[in-house]
């Protein structure tokens, strides 16, 4: 009997990266994906749709949480709160949304349960992202504890985020390693058609791709970097 991940895919780099990893060790992937009122969320699924294409993913299952924009609380989703251009500030940014990841793994296991799979792989970054709380790996690790208590006795799953102590830069070397079309990824906050190239997940891409010597293939407005 194969072994499956649930990869939680987003249609950012940090994800594709990560999902790719589980599939070079062998597993079958079931790609998740997150409709959440997000303002970029038609140019994520189009990059969803792409990734898992390139993942030859086993299931592909695309969730809508609209109750998130009753949340808002975030330049995400909120159209009154504009997202930040300004370059990455100490403290939790305005882009958080709350407790996203949490939410994300709760329904990862379920899926989990539902195939049972063995693994959810997830793509967070603790050491290079924007400094999101639901990022730390100190979180991951109590979800996974508290995942498996509320999960039938017949199944245990390892919640897998093989780049949380990476850079964006080890992150695009991984990605060139495993054949990652990182062109089919979207990682802007603020528009759709062409990245912003100003705001804190725009500069880190562009960060990691400086630093790999790699030229990113996707179109800018403008580079921060």
């Amino acid at each position: 009997m194969s072994k499956k991940a649930v990869c939680i895919v987003s249609g950012g780099m940090d994800s594709a990266v990560a999902a790719a990893i589980a599939k070079k060790k062998g597993y079958e992937i079931i790609a998740l994906h997150f409709n959440y009122s997000q303002k970029t969320q038609q140019k994520e699924l189009e990059a969803f749709e792409l990734i898992a294409k390139d993942l030859d993913a086993k299931e592909k299952l695309i969730i809508d949480l609209d109750f998130f924009k009753d949340i808002g609380a975030t330049a995400l989703i909120d159209e009154n709160l504009e997202v930040p251009t300004e370059g990455i500030k100490p403290g939790v940014p305005i882009t958080y949304v709350p407790f996203r990841n949490g939410i994300f793994l709760s329904i990862a296991a379920a899926v989990a349960q539902k195939y049972y799979a063995d693994a959810i792989y997830i793509g967070v970054v603790e050491e290079d992202s924007s400094g999101y709380p639901d990022c730390r790996e100190e979180f991951i690790n109590s979800m996974q504890k508290s995942i498996n208590l509320g999960l039938k006795d017949d199944i245990e799953v390892k919640i897998e985020a093989p780049l949380i102590h990476m850079s964006k830069k080890d992150i695009v070397k991984k990605a060139l390693e495993l054949g990652v079309k990182l062109e089919h990824t979207w990682s802007c906050y603020k528009n759709s058609e062409k990245a912003c190239g100003v705001c804190d997940s725009c500069r880190l891409r562009l960060k990691g791709f400086k630093e790999a010597g790699v030229e990113d293939k996707i179109e800018y407005e403008t580079r921060a970097l």
